[in-house]
């Protein structure tokens, strides 16, 4: 293959730093260094979104609308979710997804450690441990009461629509954001340079050179960009670019209350996941799984990811993200033999007329 994605096209170096492959779509070290900053510059930034400690607060939605001055829209209830801002947007930078599931009863996990870290520093006044407990307490703390609001009438135990006595509900809480890829489509088909990388390796919208021409929209493989209807400008999360430059960290990660959102150099973010899905795997949570991290993905890996217990799809997520702007060299390739050839079919029938 001779595609500008192909992996052995990517073999062959054209500028002496990086080849075509990776400047599209593949692994990029530094993606700081190859939007031109000098060898000095910080190291790449990012977010590490733990959702198996969000409790869903939204105290992220609302610390980042303060600090960025959002415009806050009217929030109603969808009838289908607890979730009153449903997706991301011109006006909504953090959106924290519930998504309620009815699983099988699974044996109870400490899932922040504080029940093993008692077990081993030998504390015996404390509550019963997972382990400790019949099925039948186990089956009676889950699936009863979660302790959260019900949607629509009570349901009568046995009629249709109850629970069965295997299976209970289950939440699961997310908090979504711009992933600010490596290979940022958006920053690419910008026409007037609005969108630019930072010298932190994240991407940022300069609302006040956006002409409103919306071609980062369709460009984005995740749906995070958006038009605010009022002015037809384009907006979305900046990492808090204005805080980064102060040493502060995001509005958002300083206001969640269970470190589910967490800020760092991207290195040591990727290392802390990497043990905090051990973790939670040797705890049995076999179905934890990291999203977003991986380099060699079709955006060459994300500024921000996350840590799911589940698929990518029930959370809003698409399963294999890729690049839009990976395949350009090939269409340019491919307009301009179409090109060449028309002008050779044209003259071809000049020149057979005169004769």
């Amino acid at each position: 293959m001779t595609d500008g994605h192909s992996k052995e096209a990517g073999r062959t170096r054209t500028d002496g730093t990086y080849t075509s492959y990776e400047r599209l779509a593949g692994p990029l070290d530094d993606p700081a260094g190859e939007a031109g900053y000098d060898g000095q510059h910080p190291p790449r930034m990012g977010f590490f979104t733990d959702t198996s400690v969000c409790i869903g607060c939204k105290a992220c939605e609302v610390a980042c609308k303060e600090w960025n001055g959002v415009p806050g829209d009217v929030l109603d209830m969808t009838g289908m979710s607890y979730d009153n801002t449903t997706e991301l947007g011109a006006n909504s930078w953090r959106h924290v997804a519930f998504i309620e599931q009815t699983v099988p009863i699974q044996e109870d996990v400490d899932i922040l450690g504080s029940l093993s870290a008692a077990n081993n520093s030998g504390d015996e006044a404390g509550s019963p441990t997972p382990a400790s407990r019949t099925p039948e307490e186990t089956a009676g703390t889950r699936g009863s009461d979660l302790g959260m609001p019900g949607v629509g009438p009570p349901v009568t135990p046995g009629a249709q629509g109850a629970l069965q006595d295997d299976r209970e509900v289950r939440w699961l809480m997310s908090s979504d954001v711009c992933k600010h890829c490596t290979h940022a489509a958006c920053l690419d088909v910008c026409p007037t340079g609005s969108l630019f990388r930072t010298e932190y390796g994240t991407v940022v919208v300069q609302e006040d050179i956006c002409n409103g021409c919306g071609y980062c929209i369709p460009a984005c493989p995740y749906g995070v960009i958006d038009q605010r209807p009022d002015d037809g400008r384009a907006f979305k999360c900046t990492l808090c670019y204005d805080r980064m430059g102060d040493g502060l960290e995001p509005a958002c990660a300083k206001a969640c209350p269970t470190n589910s959102i967490q800020y760092g150099p991207l290195d040591e973010l990727r290392e802390r996941a990497a043990e905090r899905v051990e973790k939670l795997q040797e705890r049995g949570i076999t179905e934890a799984r990291l999203y977003g991290h991986e380099p060699t993905d079709g955006v060459g890996g994300d500024g921000a990811f996350f840590l799911l217990l589940d698929e990518p799809e029930v959370y809003g997520l698409p399963p294999d993200p890729v690049v839009t702007t990976r395949d350009l060299p090939s269409m340019w390739r491919y307009a301009g033999a179409a090109a060449v050839g028309t002008m050779a079919a044209v003259a071809a029938a000049f020149v057979g007329g005169r004769r």
